[in-house]
């Protein structure tokens, strides 16, 4: 089995650093109604977002997500980074006030080739600028 590494230069949005095992989502994400602030577990898909780097295209949904994001943040249960391929001003709020790095400008066939693999990254956001880097299996 061969690996994969790269470095992707995406856009800072929030200031941080992240590291973990990806979490990669080909759909938008809403934080209000699909992601149980109990568990950090996401709803029909049933992985949690605790510790992981979260890559999504973007998010959706109501104003009530960036609260969710924020509460997910005080219990533990938080995504470590986010990385999206354009960020609503909703969730630079939620990630603004949970203290989450985030990242945007990765590109949806970047995203859909992350889906299909088992990988790790590094993420530095130093608005307006970030780095991602990957290591793939």
């Amino acid at each position: 089995m061969s690996s994969i590494r790269a470095r992707l230069e995406l856009r800072g949005l929030v200031e941080g650093t992240a590291s973990g095992e990806l979490l990669v989502l080909r759909s938008p994400l809403s934080f209000y109604g699909e992601v149980d602030p109990e568990t950090g577990r996401i709803h029909g898909v049933g992985d949690s977002l605790a510790g992981r780097l979260l890559v999504i295209p973007s998010t959706r949904g109501s104003t009530v997500g960036p609260y969710v994001l924020y509460a997910l943040s005080r219990k533990g249960l938080a995504p470590c980074g986010i990385v999206v391929s354009e960020a609503e001003p909703l969730l630079v709020a939620g990630a603004v006030l949970a203290e989450i790095p985030l990242a945007a400008g990765i590109d949806k066939a970047t995203i859909d080739m992350l889906a299909e693999q088992e990988c790790s990254g590094s993420l530095v956001s130093e608005p307006p600028k970030a780095v991602l880097d990957l290591a793939c299996k």
